[in-house]
């Protein structure tokens, strides 16, 4: 199951997570969290938090923050993508594991009846006829 989360601090200092494992302790149990620390304005330096032209930027600090920001947004999109591939991955492996061991129960059974088959045979010939004699292969 994914469970999304979104806290935010009110204040500033040290925060501490804490992860419950009182549901089952016999199954395993993966946890991912992204920290997303976010300053008080999302606006470019230089502006103030309305938007107003409090300074100009120089087009190489609008170029330099832009990049900042389209980069910023790729490492989010890489790490949206890690998790995916992660989840997915562990639905293959637990496929895989389930698949393969209903494919040895399968073997299994196969063998039990096939040596059924063979007792069952052996039974029928081993049989003695009405004169006293054994009819054999």
């Amino acid at each position: 199951a994914v469970v999304s989360t979104q806290s935010t601090g009110v204040e500033g200092g040290e925060y501490t997570f804490c992860f419950s494992n009182e549901f089952s302790t016999f199954a395993h149990k993966t946890v991912y969290f992204d920290l997303e620390l976010e300053e008080e304005s999302k606006d470019a330096p230089g502006q103030d938090g309305a938007g107003a032209h409090a300074t100009a930027l120089t087009q190489l600090e609008s170029s330099a923050y832009a990049i900042h920001e389209a980069l910023r947004l790729v490492v989010d999109y890489q790490n949206h993508h890690r998790l995916k591939e992660r989840i997915g991955r562990e639905v293959a492996e637990y496929l895989c594991e389930r698949v393969q061991n209903w494919s040895i129960g399968q073997t299994v059974l196969i063998v039990i009846v096939a040596l059924g088959q063979v007792f069952m045979l052996r039974k029928l010939f081993n049989r003695p006829t009405a004169r006293g004699g054994k009819v054999g292969i």
